[in-house]
This record gives structure tokens, sequence and C-alpha cells, in this order.
């Protein structure tokens, strides 16, 4: 049979009604098949990357976690204000120097007031040197300490009652800590006069008209400490401190020797002639 081009044409026409017709009945034929394939792999890297987030997050929240916090002071309880020490940020706090009103209005506790303490809280006069040395269970050296200078003495020894050696002990260290809290460079208080005997009296008297008979330094209970010197306290190793102005370091001891006085722990008398703090232990 021979094929002609309509013969052909009338074939292939028959093929694509009978294709149309498979496809009409049949409609899943006509379906991609690589579709299910491609979801099922966009599903498959969907499922990767989501794994991937969740291990960089729980790796990041670790990572936090493990990290330092600052703590910051907190109230002791309310109604407390925060430390005087740093402020709400965690900040150190410079205080400010307040000094005290007057100090002849502030430390008047004259020599008879002083006296009654001297008289209840030490031990009998001393007669000489010789008599310091035998009261020895009675009386405390103070001669070394880092929180105060003695200076050298000639019209005294460095012996105290316990009782006023831990109250010249506190003031040092008191001192220390107001200076640091204020931002101020290290000094020591230096004390001028410690135990008298009465044979020390006797002798200063004789040019000092300020020294009183019945002095309250033979009892063992007094000091004195001068206002207008201080010793610095430098570094053995690099820059020396900055000076310092006299009448500052004054206004922090007043502030700590106020703060003793106040808490009932000593009588202070402000001598104007002799430069210095007369502190008896109560």
């Amino acid at each position: 049979m021979k094929i002609t081009k309509n013969n052909y044409l009338a074939g292939f026409a028959v093929v694509v009604a009978v294709l149309a017709l498979v496809r009409l009945v049949f409609p899943s034929v006509a379906e991609d098949r690589n579709v299910d394939g491609v979801v099922a792999q966009a599903d498959s890297v969907a499922a990767r990357v989501d794994s991937v987030a969740v291990a960089e997050k729980d790796s990041a929240e670790r990572i936090v976690e493990s990290r330092p916090v600052p703590v910051k002071p907190t109230k002791a309880a309310e109604g407390f204000p925060l430390a005087s020490f740093f402020d709400g940020n965690g900040g150190v706090v410079k205080n400010r120097i307040n000094s005290v009103p007057g100090f002849s209005r502030t430390f008047p506790d004259n020599n008879d007031v002083q006296l009654i303490a001297a008289n209840a809280n030490g031990v009998k006069p001393v007669e000489d040197r010789n008599d310091a040395e035998k009261r020895k269970k009675e009386l405390v050296f103070v001669g070394a300490n880092p929180y105060f200078h003695i200076d050298p003495l000639s019209s005294s020894i460095p012996y105290l009652v316990p009782r006023a050696a831990v109250l010249l002990n506190d003031i040092g260290r008191a001192y220390y800590d107001s200076l640091q809290i204020k931002g101020i460079p290290l000094h020591q208080i230096i004390v001028t006069s410690v135990l008298r005997s009465r044979a020390d009296v006797r002798k200063l008297r004789t040019h000092n008209m300020n020294a009183t008979e019945n002095s309250c330094h033979m009892y063992g209970t007094t000091f004195d400490i001068c206002y207008n010197r201080y010793k610095t306290v430098s570094p053995a190793e690099g820059p020396q401190r900055r000076a310092v102005r006299n009448d500052t370091l004054k206004w922090v001891l007043s502030e700590v020797l106020r703060d003793m006085r106040e808490k009932g722990r000593c009588y202070v008398k402000y001598e104007v002639k002799q430069g210095c703090f007369h502190i008896t232990a109560r």
C-alpha cells in the first residue's frame, strides 16, 4: 500500500485523538513525575536549615549563660540606701569632704571633763619611766603601727591602757578609710604625746604653762594628735603621691574624731596653741 501525504496526516490525527482521549480518561498520566522528588528534596533542605538554626541558637544561649554577669550593688533591705562606696552602676563614689561646723564648738571637752574618764578608765599615775616599765601588765606599747606615726617623744612614753590603744588604732584605720573613699592620697596621723609620768609633767610645766599638774596623760588614757602635720604614705617604687593641703587632711580627721566622739568612745578638746586634738578614751 502506498503511503501518501494525506494518509500520514490522517494517521497522525488519529494518534493525537487517541492520546487526548486517554489523557481525558486518565489525567494522572499527564502529571510531572519529578514534582514529588523536587518537593521532597526541598523539605529535606528546609529541615537541615532548621536543624542548623536550632543548634546555633542553643550554642549562642550557652555562650551567653557562661559569661559572668556583672553584679551591681543592691539595697540591703527596703528603705536602705546603696552602699556609699558604689553608685547604682557599680562605679566608685567619691564622697565629699564636709569637715565640722567649728573645731572649738565641736570639740569642747576640757581637762576637767576628760579627767573624770581618765580616773575611771586609767591606771594609777606613773611616777617616772622606771615605774612605767613595771606597768607592762596594765599598759600597751603603741610605738609602732601602720595606721599612725609616733613623733620622737621627749616628754612622754609610748604606752596606753588597752582601751585607749584600741581607740587610737581605730581612729587611724577610720582615717585611712575616709581618705580612701574621698579620693585623697593616704597619710598617717601623727601622735605627739602619749603617757606622761609625774616627772615628765613637772619638767614640762617649767616651759609650758598650758601643761596641768593633774594631767590626763598620767593615766594612760590620753593622747594628742596634731592637726597641722601628717606623714605621707608613699609607694616604695613609682611616682610619689601628689601633694595635699594640710587643711584638707585636717577636715577629714575632724570628721573621724566627731564620729568617734558622737559614738561615746572619747572626749576631744581642740587645742589652738598646741596645734593638736587632745583625746581621752571613755
